[in-house]
């Protein structure tokens, strides 16, 4: 006999469970995946391609980086003599890609560095216990989530770009997570506080990004981990996509201002 949450129950007839249930399903209502460490890769290979790319194409100075990074309103790049370089196309000027594609965009080795290795510690955990759709959508929303934040609280000429926000959307959905199954949150809010000191005191960091992925995150799974079971999916899913448009319509509307 084995045990079981609720008495026991034989090897035969698990295995026979087994043979007819058609797909084995995490805590959450997520499908349960063989891998949970895969989506997390390729999460990190995206990035480190992006790096490489922004890397050949000039770094930081390049147009590839300027193309991908999330700027409010459209700028100037001075050289420092002062003379115009370019301009800068940003989301008030039509590059309505620059809040998705600044989450894969890094400005050192340092930067993502430190992002993907908080990804790789994070990234399976979340998603063997949410299922690999419901970690995507929780780490893309988060890190949408984050560039609003930083469209209406940052600097509108500053360019924001890294990983961050999504993974501190990562951060507030595991400690969420934490509490829902009364484990020891000492030290996820140990990890979240260094982050925060490190956010605050840390100079050319944005903050804000940090803080609109922190609370996206949350949000988000205290909807997956907390919807009732019945109609679970369509619950968690309309919410998601609730949570995505709220995103999506703040930053328009910061970029029609901006505008």
């Amino acid at each position: 006999m084995r045990p079981a949450s609720v008495g026991f129950q034989c090897p035969s007839c698990v295995k026979e469970g087994a043979k007819t249930t058609r797909t084995a399903r995490t805590p959450y209502g997520g499908e349960r995946v063989a891998n949970p460490q895969l989506t997390t890769i390729v999460l990190i290979a995206i990035n480190v391609v992006v790096y490489l790319g922004t890397l050949a194409n000039g770094g930081t100075n390049g147009a590839l980086f300027d193309k991908l990074a999330l700027l409010p309103r459209s700028a100037i790049r001075y050289l420092p003599d002062g003379s115009i370089q370019r301009a800068i196309e940003g989301v008030s000027g039509g590059a309505w890609w620059q809040p998705v594609t600044s989450m894969f965009v890094h400005e050192s080795i340092y930067h993502i560095g430190f992002n993907m290795v908080a990804l790789w510690f994070l990234g399976p955990q979340l998603e063997l216990m949410l299922g690999r759709a419901r970690f995507l959508s929780l780490y893309f929303v988060s890190g949408l989530t984050g560039s609003a934040v930083v469209m209406w609280l940052a600097a509108a000429n500053a360019q924001t770009v890294g990983a961050s926000g999504a993974i501190f959307g990562l951060m507030g959905a595991l400690l969420v997570v934490a509490v829902k199954i009364h484990a020891n949150t000492q030290q996820i809010l140990f990890w979240i506080g260094i982050n925060v000191v490190f956010t605050v005191t840390g100079g050319n960091i944005s903050w804000q990004g940090h803080l609109g992925g922190f609370i996206g995150g949350a949000v988000i799974a205290l909807l997956i981990v907390y919807a009732p079971r019945k109609n679970r999916a369509p619950l968690q899913w309309s919410g998601l996509a609730v949570i995505a448009l709220a995103a999506v319509v703040a930053i328009v509307l910061r970029a029609s201002a901006l505008g």
